[in-house]
């Protein structure tokens, strides 16, 4: 089970996102398509590329703005008047089409952050299939006739796929923001909106920073230094900002807003420790990674971070990070892994991590609400089930 799979939504949410985002790629194409058939043919495999995703992030947003909304909007008279409240106007039909906006602006924004790590990390591929670039590098051979073609390197050619996937990943932060800075609220919570997507984009960046320095020894990979890493890189983007940008777009108070950005943190960090716990340990036909991807890459997560600690690290050390990684020497460090105990550590601090998210909501049950604790209670079930 997917997380996404795990939380209740009504029918039309992914029918209603899925439909704003192939609106939102749709709308600037042509914009695209004028500066030349370069950039649309990237635009175009970007667009094939964004839609049929999961779409976690912005059905955390929906299902939040939805739990949290006061009123149900048919009875509600749709002018408030010419100085509406943050109240009133969460409470018009319209403020739900603009919360679909927003979260469709997150899901540009998630991908935009996907093209850029596969960058970052080389890779061609992504939960098992060609991922944007290693597409565009087989679009480019089928159409090998073309002008020019006989004189590209493999090497030329990768690079360009890789400067491609960097820009259009620029143009849907580009989009993104302007999903956000065009949303209609009065100037406070529209202020905090943008602030929080700031904080987002400023936090993603300075996570990745640290897992690129982190893969070059230049950063002391100590749990403290691993966990910041996760959460700034995963969690600020992916939990707290739907979560915050339900909050003000429902016009909740600043102080619900508060318990579920925490919350939020909570569960996002909850959710990378996990993920690297299913791309060591778990099934890699339910996850679609590659079993030993992240030892062969030598990627530094928490879990490796407590290897670190044990007596089992001379015995891992020599295994971690050879590209040439077999399938029974990855079973090895699997297996050594889980008896060093670090296994069963992260396993322990998601429970942790997932308790105390459980205790935040139950101590403000006023604030929270009980649809916006379902809600939550649900986000936490579906971590503790999940497998992809």
């Amino acid at each position: 089970m997917t997380i996404a799979q795990g939380i209740a939504f009504g029918p039309s949410v992914t029918a209603e996102i899925e439909s704003e985002v192939r609106r939102v790629l749709d709308s600037r194409a042509d914009r695209v398509a004028a500066l030349g058939s370069t950039a649309a043919q990237a635009w175009d495999l970007a667009s094939r590329c964004l839609l049929g995703g999961k779409l976690l992030r912005p059905r955390l947003l929906i299902g939040a703005f939805d739990a949290l909304r006061a009123c149900p909007y048919p009875e509600l008279p749709t002018d408030p008047g010419p100085s509406p409240s943050v109240s009133a106007l969460q409470c018009r039909p319209e403020a739900r089409d603009q919360a679909v906006r927003i979260a469709a602006g997150i899901e540009l924004l998630h991908f935009a952050f996907l093209l850029h790590d596969d960058v970052i990390d080389g890779d061609l591929m992504r939960r098992g299939r060609p991922n944007f670039i290693g597409l565009l590098l087989e679009e480019w051979q089928a159409g090998s006739g073309a002008a020019g073609a006989e004189q590209a390197t493999v090497a030329s050619q990768l690079h360009a796929a890789r400067s491609t996937a960097m820009l259009v990943g620029d143009l849907l932060l580009s989009a993104a923001h302007q999903i956000f800075f065009s949303a209609a609220l009065p100037s406070d919570s529209h202020s905090r909106l943008l602030e929080q997507l700031d904080r987002a984009v400023m936090e993603s960046v300075s996570g990745e920073l640290t897992d690129v320095a982190l893969g070059a020894g230049r950063v002391h990979s100590g749990l403290a230094e691993v966990v910041e890493m996760s959460r700034q890189k995963t969690a600020t983007y992916s939990f707290e900002l739907p979560l915050h940008s339900a909050a003000i777009l429902s016009g909740a108070s600043p102080e619900t807003e508060a318990i579920l950005g925490r919350a939020g943190a909570l569960l996002g960090l909850a959710y990378q420790l996990q993920d690297d716990l299913l791309s060591t340990f778990g099934r890699s036909d339910e996850h679609g990674k590659d079993a030993y991807s992240d030892l062969r890459e030598g990627k530094e997560t928490a879990i490796i971070a407590l290897a670190r600690r044990t007596s089992a690290w001379p015995l891992i050390e020599p295994h971690f990070g050879a590209g040439d990684l077999s399938s029974q020497e990855g079973a090895t460090v699997r297996s050594l892994l889980s008896v060093c105990g670090a296994e069963g550590e992260i396993r322990a601090l998601i429970d942790e991590l997932s308790a105390n998210a459980r205790e935040l909501v139950a101590a403000e049950p006023m604030l929270i609400g009980p649809d916006m604790a379902r809600l939550l209670d649900e986000l936490i079930e579906a971590l503790d089930g999940r497998r992809s």
